[in-house]
């Protein structure tokens, strides 16, 4: 009997099909007249004409288009399309790279809020209730349904649609893992082939053999680097895509930026650590994670076929046997990876919190000299940190040993039983022990020839180099458990992000059912918000200072009412801590109205109301973005700006010379090292006068300007029709004004406050009578100064016990003390007699005066 491999077709399969296609095609040819032929063959010159066409058109577009690409590229400009959508060109080797950025749509909001604010029940995510933190604190990151909800969430973000380009990649994927299969099947079959050669010492056909692996070498090689190739294009696709979807909800008019980490609080501070570090090692892990799970599961399912059909249904039971009792060990053995990542994850970022605090306060504190306590802060954040990672680690060691010794020794011993089947257990073996129990006759012909030992060299290494590939799909399967409990860490956090965003973005604060929420939190927020007033007006809004969700905030003043019309400039003043920026706050919408009207234009900007900080903010990019801000150039070029009109705008500021000291419009450096205090507050009107807005909130915009300057800007802002609202402590101010709203003039200094107009008999009178106070406390003055003296002297004095005589007194002054005591007092002696003769001349003057 010629010895066969018991894994080989009579021919291979992908050449069979190849060969059989291509016979049907020759033979329908043949049957094809001249005609029809020349047609073919006129068609297929017209679609080569036609291509060459196409070509060179798309050869000019994309010329045109790399010469518009550089052109707004040096503009640090862009395209806006119809329907929302903004083109921008990025710098690419030597030319440029066209990137369109589609927003994300309102309704993808309203159809993903279901998803991560009201999860199913049997995810274990919530109560049933409305719970104050989506996911609550006690769901723990782990391999459960929770994870389960949370990944196929996420999913539905990273793969809208099937005909998506991530969809698009996980099939070019899937398609390279099949193919490492196959060639890992051919891999085996050739194996066998070249010791059986080797063994039969045949020479021609080794060396066949040899090429053969070569060439197969080649492909492989390319296959592996495809695949992990696509394996980094789908994390990067994935990426991208909850990058933009993240922006989109964080970034917008809503200020969901802002109320993020100042009025909700679920992700803390350390918004950034999410949206950087966790995002990037999330989209890694799950991309990692398909390669990792489906080729392992494709080869299992090859090669378990494989192994049934070579050593028959006992060795394929005692495999799958073996790979359940594997997991359930593992699992069960397994240390709470993901949690243990989702901790050092939020410790990572407050670790960097604290050094970013470092950096943004570095000169405060180096005024100070607190090096010595803020590198304290940041060992102790760094103790903690190493001792969560200590402890992870210790935890690994443990289930690594536990999980090489399965994975790699238990493993090889139970695959060389496996293997033996065929010669032990014939009966049992499959086609290879039906091999064994062949006739006598076949039996003694290959024992004389030699084949038979020939054939089951070839069958065990073929099985052996089967069960290394099945075995390594089983350990990469078995480690990837550890694989899905950190990814299940990495998800919780992306996750919680996600869901906090969707929180704030639709502002879904409820308390418990049943539970009444606190006073001035998040869910008691009981104020309306009208936009398109032209003016600015409070009805009865109490002024309060929110805390983080569920707390309530603390009440600064009760009830505020107030109305600003246009030219009504307003000067809002009072001490610190009373509540004047607050209202600053409330008016933009960056606190919540909790109770009260308040109504405001309907725009931020141009023809709107528009809000100049304490801290002048400068962005990063050109001099030109620095006038323009929040326009990019591309909104200006849309609304018909020119350069010449920023310049006239920076005259008017006093500040005509930066172009020219900083090399042009195009310049780009970082402003906020560059300008001055002052510069930076002119830089803040410039914009101002950019926009030209119908309303202006200042709060301390002036404080770093001269006098004279700073008359200048508001005289400017007013010749513009801009009504001033102004938020300082500075009575000099009251000039620029019409209107003064003081608040925190009750007997504690907050709470109560009063709105007068500028000018009237009523305002005066109330200078007059603080002067008149002035000049009563001055009249105590001498009084004062006098007491001040006793006291000194009485300070001064020294009471001892035990004095020579045995009796207490008081301690004589050093004869030092008393000799310029002495002197001071003889000058003042002399100068009393000086002023006592003075006196009298006076004296005699003024009755000389009289008498005249």
């Amino acid at each position: 009997m010629a010895a066969q491999s018991t894994l080989r077709y009579p021919d291979d399969p992908i050449v069979f099909l190849y060969h059989q296609y291509l016979d049907r095609i020759r033979s329908r040819l043949k049957k094809t007249t001249r005609t029809t032929r020349l047609l073919a063959t006129l068609a297929f010159t017209l679609s080569i004409l036609t291509g060459a066409v196409g070509s060179r058109r798309w050869w000019t577009k994309r010329k045109e288009e790399k010469e518009r690409g550089k052109r707004l590229l040096r503009r640090n400009s862009g395209l806006r399309g119809k329907d929302g959508s903004r083109s921008i060109y990025v710098p690419y080797k030597s030319s440029t790279s066209k990137v369109t950025i589609h927003p994300t749509k309102p309704t993808t909001f309203d159809a993903h809020r279901r998803l991560f604010l009201h999860p199913p029940l049997a995810a274990g995510l919530s109560d049933g209730q409305m719970t104050p933190q989506v996911p609550p604190p006690q769901t723990r990151p782990g391999l459960n349904l929770a994870f389960l909800h949370q990944f196929l969430s996420l999913l539905s973000i990273m793969i809208p649609r099937w005909n998506s380009k991530e969809a698009g990649l996980l099939l070019s994927h899937s398609g390279f893992l099949v193919l490492r299969t196959y060639l890992s099947l051919v891999v085996a079959r050739l194996d066998g082939e070249i010791v059986r050669d080797l063994v039969a010492g045949n020479g021609r056909g080794f060396l066949i053999g040899i090429v053969k692996w070569c060439g197969l070498g080649s492909v492989a090689s390319y296959v592996n680097a495809m695949i992990k190739f696509l394996q980094s294009k789908v994390s990067i696709a994935f990426r991208t895509r909850l990058t933009r979807y993240i922006h989109d909800l964080y970034l917008n008019e809503n200020l969901n930026y802002y109320k993020l980490s100042n009025l909700d609080g679920g992700v803390g501070r350390g918004a950034d650590q999410f949206i950087t570090q966790d995002l990037t090692l999330f989209c890694s892990s799950a991309a990692s994670l398909y390669s990792s799970l489906g080729k392992p599961f494709v080869d299992l399912c090859v090669f378990s076929y494989q192994l049934f059909r070579s050593l028959g249904p006992l060795a394929l039971t005692g495999l799958m046997g073996n790979y359940i009792l594997t997991a359930t060990l593992l699992r069960r053995l397994s240390p709470p990876f993901g949690k243990l990542k989702a901790v050092e994850g939020r410790r990572e970022g407050d670790f960097r919190a604290l050094h970013s605090r470092l950096i943004a306060n570095a000169e405060e504190v180096a005024f100070y000299r607190g090096a010595d306590m803020e590198r304290g802060f940041l060992d102790r954040g760094f103790k903690e940190l190493k001792g969560w990672m200590e402890r992870i680690y210790s935890l690994k060691i443990r289930y690594n040993m536990l999980e090489d010794f399965i994975l790699k020794y238990s493993w090889s011993a139970f695959g060389y039983l496996i293997t033996s089947l065929p010669v032990f257990l014939p009966a049992w073996g499959g086609i290879g022990g039906v091999l064994e129990l062949t006739d006598d006759d076949d039996r003694e012909k290959t024992t004389t020839t030699g084949g038979r030992e020939r054939s089951r060299m070839k069958e065990f290494i073929t099985n052996k180099r089967l069960m290394l590939s099945l075995a390594d799909a089983g350990g990469r399967m078995m480690y990837s458990i550890k694989d899905l409990s950190e990814l299940a860490g990495y998800t919780s956090r992306v996750y919680t992000l996600i869901s906090t965003l969707h929180r704030v973005h639709a502002n879904a604060y409820f308390a418990p059912r049943g539970i009444l929420p606190d006073l001035y939190s998040l869910a008691d927020a009981q104020g309306t918000i009208h936009k398109g007033y032209d003016g600015v007006r409070l009805e009865n809004v109490p002024v309060v200072a929110p805390a983080l969700y569920p707390r309530g905030g603390d009440e600064l003043i009760e009830s505020l009412s107030m109305i600003v019309r246009p030219g009504e400039h307003l000067l809002v003043s009072g001490p610190n801590g009373v509540g004047k920026s607050a209202v600053a706050r409330i008016v933009a919408g960056l606190w919540p109205v909790y109770r009260g009207l308040v109504s405001r234009p309907r725009c931020v900007g141009t023809d709107g109301i528009m809000f100049l900080p304490q801290r002048p903010y400068l962005s990063i990019g050109t001099l030109r973005d620095q006038v323009i801000y929040p326009h990019s150039e591309m909104d200006m070029r849309d609304g018909g700006r020119r350069d010449h009109e920023l310049s006239r705008v920076l005259e008017e500021v006093r500040l005509g010379y930066l172009p020219d000291r900083e090399g042009g419009w195009d310049c780009r450096k970082e402003w906020k090292d560059i300008l001055s205090g002052g510069e930076k507050q002119r830089m803040a009107f410039a914009r101002l006068m950019y926009h030209e807005p119908r309303y202006a909130f200042l709060d301390e915009a002036t404080s770093a300007v001269s006098s004279d300057v700073e008359g200048l800007l508001y005289e400017r802002c007013k010749e513009k029709g801009i009504t001033l609202v102004t938020i300082s402590t500075r009575a000099s101010l009251k000039k620029h004004h019409t209107h003064n709203l003081t608040l925190g003039i009750g007997p504690d200094g907050a709470g109560d406050w009063s709105l007068e107009r500028i000018g009237t008999k009523a305002e005066k009178l109330g200078v007059e009578k603080e002067l008149a106070e002035l000049r009563e406390r001055l009249g105590h003055v001498d009084e004062w100064k006098r007491r001040m003296a006793e006291v000194e002297r009485e300070l001064g004095r020294v009471w001892v016990v035990g004095l020579a005589d045995g009796e207490g007194g008081e301690l004589s002054p050093p004869e030092y003390l008393s000799l310029s005591s002495e002197e001071e007092e003889g000058g003042g002696e002399e100068e009393g007699e000086e002023k006592r003769e003075r006196e009298g001349e006076r004296g005699e003057d003024e009755e000389e005066g009289r008498e005249r």
